[in-house]
């Protein structure tokens, strides 16, 4: 069993009254790495000021985590198949709406992986499908989730 952790911090203003709910939702993340992150509520949840369009919010770095769980699979059984993979981007969005009981979610979270191999030995497309099918099964991000995950495969400079 492995353990993680993170320390999420706020705190209030001294001009801000609070009650009134005008208090700014920004605050920090910090990882056990010595990084720290600024995070706030959502723009598109809190309206400016009172949120930092700046900052990340939960729901984007929910987005960002299952794209960097999957890539990190699909790097790891890309290399265990001798595929030299040069660059990975994945442009990833996720749709909030009500679920079944009314309650705001993410509803869906899609990936859209643009993989660029070299080397002698490209993957086919079927291989490349491969590759992401086996990822997304594996993601601890995606088993750990609710919502509907798609992943749209953008392509790659692999053969066909």
């Amino acid at each position: 069993m492995s353990e993680y952790t993170a320390r999420v911090s706020w705190a209030r203003s001294e001009s801000e009254t609070y009650i009134d709910n005008k208090f700014s939702r920004g605050h920090t993340w910090s990882f056990d790495g010595g990084l720290t992150v600024p995070a706030s509520a959502s723009p598109q949840v809190v309206r400016p000021p009172f949120s930092v369009e700046k900052a990340v919010d939960p729901e984007e770095a929910l987005i960002a985590s299952l794209s960097s769980c999957h890539m990190l699979y699909f790097l790891a059984f890309a290399a265990k198949e001798k595929f030299v993979v040069d660059e990975y981007i994945d442009d990833a969005t996720g749709t909030m709406d009500k679920n079944a009981e009314g309650r705001f979610c993410m509803t869906k979270i899609t990936l859209r992986p643009m993989v660029h191999f070299a080397g002698d030995s490209l993957p086919t497309q079927s291989e490349i499908q491969a590759l992401h099918d086996k990822s997304h099964r594996n993601c601890i991000i995606a088993n750990s989730l609710k919502s509907e995950i798609v992943v749209e495969f953008a392509g790659s400079n692999a053969t066909v």
